[in-house]
């Protein structure tokens, strides 16, 4: 009798959830409590509808209304292009791999989607890159500003952003630059039915690590260093009329400034976290948890949340943009043309 109880136990603690319970190539599914599961889809289902509909406000407003239709807008205008997509392509089906921990998707539409991951990540960094670029002609070279950074030129960065962007996470997966020299290693230990990871070998990890990340990261601290040493400068040898008149006239610009670098510590921030992570994990044998792996992951993600909330936050014309849109007055004629600056 006691021996059969232990076998129906053995039995019991022997039966693992799988993603496909027929198949015997199949992942093994981790089975979160409904109380925990109804709780992760409204908080990832109001993130992803923050992220869709933050961003869409942000590029409405730069498209429609003619004041904002500057090079440093435009260069937002692609950052925000690229939270809507993360906030309407990637964060949906991420929701799903993260609350049922499986991939139900296909093998096609998760290398699609590994990616795209790495393509808007790539894609957000270079036009940060580019944004402090901007910004270090309109306060360290004013009067150059206008010559140097035209429309034209700022049409070209953001060319050579989304193209390097898309030759990086395409060519990365499709190529299989992410397991080279470890292919029997991947196939024999991480490949399953039912998930989708994104591996990356030592070496991939580094590098795409160092490119996408690090020295971008590490260009624009050292732009905006430049930056506020010489409008520190400037501040202190204010001391005739006209100087004033040009401090006054450069104010804008400054706060722009200001408010983009905080943009730019807020994807530092947010995404430095997964990036160490993403490093040490390929050097200590893969053995950082997948649960805290997806939760570093959104805490990137929502970077992509946090910037519309930025751009109302200090930029008073966006907000006064925000009002036109919902309070209908942009389906008004010529509410193209509404001062956006004035109090």
């Amino acid at each position: 009798m006691d021996f059969d109880m232990n076998s129906s136990q053995i039995l019991t603690l022997d039966i693992i959830p799988l993603c496909y319970e027929f198949s015997n190539s199949s992942c093994p599914k981790v089975v979160y409590p409904l109380l925990l599961r109804v709780p992760l889809y409204v908080f990832f289902g109001l993130v992803v509808v923050l992220t869709v509909f933050g961003n869409f406000f942000v590029i409405l407003s730069i498209v429609h209304f003619k004041q904002l239709h500057k090079p440093t807008n435009y260069l937002i205008l692609s950052l925000a292009v690229t939270d809507l997509l993360l906030g309407g392509f990637l964060m949906p089906p991420s929701v799903i791999r993260s609350v049922e921990s499986c991939w139900y998707l296909g093998n096609l539409f998760c290398k699609i989607h590994n990616s795209v991951d790495i393509t808007l990540c790539t894609a957000s960094i270079i036009n940060l890159c580019f944004i402090s670029v901007d910004r270090y002609y309109a306060v360290c070279h004013p009067l150059l500003y206008q010559t140097i950074i035209t429309p034209f030129v700022t049409l070209v960065m953001i060319s050579i952003c989304w193209s390097v962007s898309f030759a990086v996470g395409f060519g990365i997966i499709f190529l299989g630059l992410n397991i080279l020299g470890m292919e029997d290693f991947y196939h024999e230990n991480v490949v399953c039915e039912g998930a989708c990871i994104l591996f990356l070998s030592a070496a991939s990890s580094t590098v795409s690590s160092l490119l996408s990340f690090y020295f971008p990261g590490i260009i624009m601290l050292s732009i905006y260093t430049k930056i506020f040493r010489v409008a520190q400068k400037q501040a202190k040898s204010i001391q005739d009329s006209t100087k004033k008149v040009q401090s006054m006239i450069s104010k804008e610009e400054k706060k722009a400034t200001k408010t983009l670098a905080v943009i730019m510590g807020v994807f530092l921030s947010f995404w430095t976290p997964f990036f160490i992570c993403n490093v040490i994990n390929s050097f200590t044998g893969y053995m950082v948890p997948t649960v805290l792996f997806r939760m570093l992951i959104w805490t990137g993600y929502l970077n992509s949340t946090c910037n519309p909330i930025v751009y109302a936050f200090f930029y008073r014309c966006f907000r006064k943009a925000l009002w036109t849109v919902l309070s209908g007055k942009i389906f008004q004629s010529g509410s193209s043309r509404i001062n956006l600056y004035s109090h």
